[in-house]
Parts: C-alpha cells; structure tokens; sequence
C-alpha cells in the first residue's frame, strides 16, 4: 500500500502547509500562528528498527511524498509494519472536553507553558527541537551533543558522571544510558492554533496546555533488545485549572506489510497490544513480508515513578460499520467503550458479565480466548446481546489508554506514559505472536531492573592503579564478565574509558564501554550469543593506560 486515501494526504498538506526537504526538515513558512516553529521530521534507527519521529507529537509516520508507512522492520529491508503512532491526552476543563490529539498530524508543537497573569502561556524558541544524540558523538561531531544541556531543565536524560545531579557540559554525558541513540524533545498543546478538526482523532479542541516531555531510546547491543525501541513520555499539566477524567492514550494505525489482511489482539496481564498477520502469506503489496510474516507488539510499561497502567485496549476504524456503534467518537474510544458509548462484549464468555475493555484478548497461536478471527458482537445503545458480525475490509487500527472518569491531574502534577515497540518472527503468522510474547518476558526483566545494562561500578572504593581483570568464566558460552579498575588521576577524578572486544584477526567486534567513569571498580558483561565459537581480545583505553587480555568462547 503505497499511500493511504487521498483524503488523509490531502489533510497532511492542509495541517502542515510546509515543504519537506532532503534532510527531512519542513519549514512551516505559512503559518504565522507560530511564525518560529519548524515541523521536524528526525529519524529513530538505533539498532534492527528504524522509525520517524516528529515535534509535532507523531511518530511512526513518514510523510514525505510518497507517504510510505514509518516504522521499517528490519532496517533497510523495505518491510513496514506501522504506519502512524501518537500519544493521546484528554481530561475535562471546567467541564469541558479537551483534547491534545495525535495520530495523523499531530497537536503539539515544540515548546514550552508559563503562567501569565494567572493564565497559561506556551512559548517556544529555537531551543526547542529534537535532540539525537548517538553513542560515540562529541563536541565536534553533533551540535545536539554541544547543546544538550538547554532541554535539561525540561528532563532530557544524561549520564551523571560524578553523581552530584547537577548536569555539567562536556563532562556528563548527553542521552540515555548505555543507548545506541537517545532522542528528546519538549512540546506542548498550549498553541491554539495547533488544534485542528481534521488531526484524525479527536483534535480541534481548546489547548488542555500540557507539557510534555518525550524520550526514545533503543539499544544495539543488548541481546533481546535489538529489535526494541523505547518511548516514554512525561506528562505535566501545565494549566491553572486541574484536569478531570483525565485519560492517556496510545493510537496506533499498523500496516503489517500489506495491511488489508491484518488482525490485531492484546495481553491484558503483559499490557501488550500485537499486530499480526491473518494467513501465513502476506504478500501482494511492496511492503509485504511474504511467507511466515512477522508480529509486530506495543508494550505499556509501568518500571518509573508516576507510571500510569493500562486499563483498555480497543479496536478503531475510520468509518461506521456494523459492532462500532455510529461514526468514530474520540472520547469514548480512549474510555474503552464503542462509538456510541456501549460496552464491547467478549463472545467467547457464555455464563457471567460479558463486558470488557479488553478486546481480542486471546491467545492466536493456541486459539484460546478470544481472537479477531471470532468477529465481534453486534451490539449498540447499551444493549447486552446481539448477533456476532465479521467485519471485512478492515484497516484495524488500535488505542491502548489509561486513566478513569475520577481521575484528576492537579495543575503541576506530572504522570509518565512508557511503551516498548518491537517485531518478532515465528515460524508462521500466529507463532509469531508467541515469539513476541516470549521477547516481551526480556523487555520486562531489563524495565523491572531500572534498564541496568552493560556496565556495573561494584565498588567506589578508591583504586590505587588501573587493573584489567581476566575474565570469568573463561572459557564461557554465551556470556562473560570482564571486571577493571579505574583510580583517580592526579586531580582528575573522571577518566574516558574504552572497553573493545576484538577477534583472532584483529577486527573490532563491539565496544562494551564508551565514556567518562569516575573512580571505582566495575564489572562489563558481553554476550556471545550472535558471535561463533574461538579466540577474541578485549582491550581497556583509558588514555594513561592500554591493556589487553584474551578470552575463549566455545559452543
């Protein structure tokens, strides 16, 4: 599918008014609402997975003519699986709804909200933007690295080198821990002119004037994570009014390869939506993932502080047709219910309440529970029975959401929305699933360890010399600890470390550590999983000090 419906491109030019260049900015000459802003287009490849991300609170989305879907599974291969995402808020204001939409085009802009006069004001000035920063960049390479320390004060991640929590340019170092790449960008709904009826769910409203704080990252050498990406977003409300019945919600528009033949489903324990294909040839398109396709998962995480949980997951389509309920209704969707405010019901329950906010939330592979494939029950103005109908044609798209009719968000109080991205392939369409589950277990474990990853300083006690240990096991399969020491330098407290892994013929394989340690001993793992049985080096860098050991891998 090369485009979606002319009417959805012709609204992406109406909303953006903007001419994309090769480098993937659009400058928005025409709007003088915000005459500063530009509508940035950045893309997110920091390891098997390659994605845009916009600041206007989009992502998974190209929209550079053509209008190919966004999210690229493997990287390079021409194989989608997404064609749009965004973060969806919505609470009441005074008793009126507020939306801050984005699925198509996005109601954020860059920037920030103040209190003027006793009322909000957003702003925004050339600070504001996406940041990218990679594993290995400087000074001199990346301006966004230079930079960094502008969006600090607004929750841009960093390494605190010498842990005193103060950032301090050009010796912490700028993006998530350990990450192949980290980007960040400040928004907010707080610009009027931003809200337009056409956005594509629910946009059009008043500004709710949020703040919000968005982080991707992705890791390139973590075993189970490289074809991961992750994605957290700090929600501020910045208005002098608290939000009521205040709701979080994920939109997310799959194209699984061709899109025509898609299903979708959950996991209401893992808090896991999924995309997979309904046969086990997706073919037919140039998209398509041909024989076997792959499942594509969106997992909320709940691992930091002020985490909202998941607590619906429905389906949505852009037009009316039979068990929606009428035309889209935004509101009521984010809720967990129908177009017209009805319960969905759960056709595989035949005694007790039917009633869920969890649809298709079976298991494919072993065909328990219930599944897209079972259709859904025909049932609207509140009823509680009706026929089972099987929609044909579907574009299934999906809203994960969080939040209640008696919940409020005070003016300054803050809640963090986090999800995981990722792609599995089984041996068929619905083995799929099951791998995606499988890696889900992975995804878990490293946000239930607060993302520790890599590099461990085990002592702080203070070294008299560098040391490199020998590492243990040795031999080892798959995985080994390299352990070293780094003391204090003269009056230099913070030393650049280099940690590389080598084989028999000298080539670098991947380097475990690339940065400023402070004093103390740590410990490095690397696993050898996706590496053949023999002989590889591993050298320590520290400038004053060059050592190199060797270790043995056997399969």
């Amino acid at each position: 599918q090369i485009m979606k419906t002319l009417t959805e491109i012709l609204t992406f030019s109406l909303l953006l008014n903007c001419i994309f260049t090769p480098y993937g900015l659009c400058d928005n000459h025409n709007n003088a609402a915000y005459p500063s802003v530009v509508i940035q287009q950045v893309r997110f490849d920091p390891n098997n997975t390659d994605t845009w991300i916009y600041n206007t609170g989009i992502f998974n989305i190209d929209l550079r003519p053509p209008n190919p879907p966004g999210f690229q599974w493997p990287k390079g291969s021409g194989h989608f699986a997404i064609f749009t995402s965004g973060l969806t808020l919505a609470a009441y204001v005074n008793n009126q709804l507020r939306v801050a939409s984005c699925s198509y085009a996005g109601e954020l802009a860059p920037g920030y909200v103040t209190i003027s006069l006793g009322e909000p004001v957003a702003h925004t000035d050339s600070r504001f933007k996406i940041y990218k920063v990679s594993r290995g960049d400087n000074m001199y390479t990346n301006p966004d690295w230079l930079n960094w320390g502008y969006m600090v004060p607004y929750g841009a991640p960093y390494v605190d080198v010498n842990s005193n929590n103060i950032y301090e340019p050009l010796l912490d170092t700028p993006g998530v821990k350990d990450a192949s790449q980290t980007l960040f960008v400040c928004m907010t709904d707080g610009f009027p002119e931003s809200h337009i009826s056409g956005e594509g769910f629910g946009g059009g409203t008043l500004p709710l004037f949020a703040e919000v704080h968005l982080t991707a990252w992705g890791y390139d050498n973590v075993v189970g994570a490289e074809d991961v990406q992750f994605l957290k977003w700090d929600i501020i409300n910045k208005n002098t009014h608290p939000w009521n019945r205040t709701y979080f919600s994920i939109f997310c528009d799959p194209d699984l390869g061709c899109s025509e033949d898609d299903y979708i489903g959950c996991d209401s324990v893992r808090q896991l939506g999924f995309c997979y294909n309904s046969d086990n040839d997706d073919g037919g398109c140039s998209y398509g993932y041909g024989v076997s396709p792959p499942a594509l998962g969106i997992k909320w995480l709940t691992c930091f502080q002020n985490s909202v949980h998941l607590n619906s997951f429905v389906p949505y389509v852009s037009s009316n047709i039979p068990g929606f309920c009428g035309p889209p209704n935004a509101y009521q969707i984010i809720r967990g219910f129908k177009n017209d405010g009805s319960w969905w019901l759960n056709p595989k329950v035949i005694q007790g309440s039917r009633k869920t906010k969890y649809v298709f939330s079976g298991d494919p592979e072993s065909n328990n529970g219930w599944n897209c494939s079972d259709g859904i029950i025909d049932n609207c103005g509140g009823d509680t029975t009706g026929n089972i109908v099987h929609p044909t044609g579907v574009d299934w798209r999906f809203v994960m959401s969080a939040g209640a009719d008696n919940f409020t968000l005070n003016p300054n109080d803050r809640r963090t929305v986090m999800i995981a991205q990722f792609m599995a392939r089984g041996s068929n369409n619905l083995n799929s699933v099951t791998k995606l589950k499988l890696l889900d277990n992975r995804i878990q474990s490293l946000c239930d360890s607060g993302f520790l990853i890599g590099i461990n300083n085990i002592n702080t006690t203070l070294p008299n010399s560098f040391y490199l240990y020998q590492n243990y096991p040795n031999p080892f399969n798959p995985v080994t600890k390299i352990k070293f020491q780094i003391p204090s330098v003269g009056a230099r407290y913070i030393v650049p470390v280099k940690l590389v892994i080598y084989d028999v013929l000298g080539r670098e394989v991947t380097t475990l550590v690339n940065e400023k340690l402070n004093h103390g001993t740590y410990v490095a793992d690397w696993d050898g999983t996706n590496y053949s049985s023999g002989v590889y080096f591993y050298k320590l860098i520290t400038g004053e000090f060059i050592e190199t050991k060797k270790m043995v891998l056997i399969k």
